[in-house]
């Protein structure tokens, strides 16, 4: 094989890789979520669904994309401004859970955790507070599915 034929195909290999490893946060469109009544904008795929509850005291809004992008966002009067207090709050109902395992990122505003629902079953999940105004919202991954780590990582860079 020559060399230009060789360098033809070195270059039509990386380009298909990088294009098919190009799946992140990048790729997300900004989702403003102002005529939701949410004064946010977020990180999401394109046609992700956006639905809203108001419950009253709470507002759930759900972001959903497939299986790999499910985000819940709870909107309640913040109690309080002190974020880390928060955030420790809600660090310690998690590690209440049987299901907790450990801790895989560790931040101002939120965390990531695993979760062994058995012995070959992990789960992943997260946390992130976010005070504007006098309103407090705080981020999770839908309240239904299993995710990786990886698509947890990427749901939480995506509303950071």
């Amino acid at each position: 094989m020559n060399n230009k034929k060789l360098f033809f195909i070195i270059s039509l290999i990386l380009i298909i890789a990088s294009s098919c490893s190009n799946n992140k946060k990048d790729d997300f469109k900004t989702l403003d979520l102002i005529s939701y009544g949410i004064p946010l904008k977020v990180k999401a795929p394109e046609g992700t669904i956006v639905k809203t509850e108001d419950m009253g005291i709470v507002k759930d809004i759900t972001l959903k994309n497939g299986d790999g992008y499910f985000i819940q966002i709870l909107n309640s009067t913040a109690l309080s401004n002190d974020i880390s207090k928060i955030k420790k709050e809600r660090l310690e109902e998690v590690k209440k859970s049987p299901y907790f395992s450990k801790i895989i990122l560790d931040e101002n505003n939120g965390f990531i955790y695993e979760k062994k629902m058995n012995d070959t079953l992990v789960n992943y999940d997260f946390r992130y507070i976010k005070i504007q105004g006098d309103q407090q919202y705080t981020f999770q991954t839908g309240l239904y599915g299993m995710f990786t780590k990886d698509q947890v990582m990427k749901m939480y860079e995506s509303i950071k």
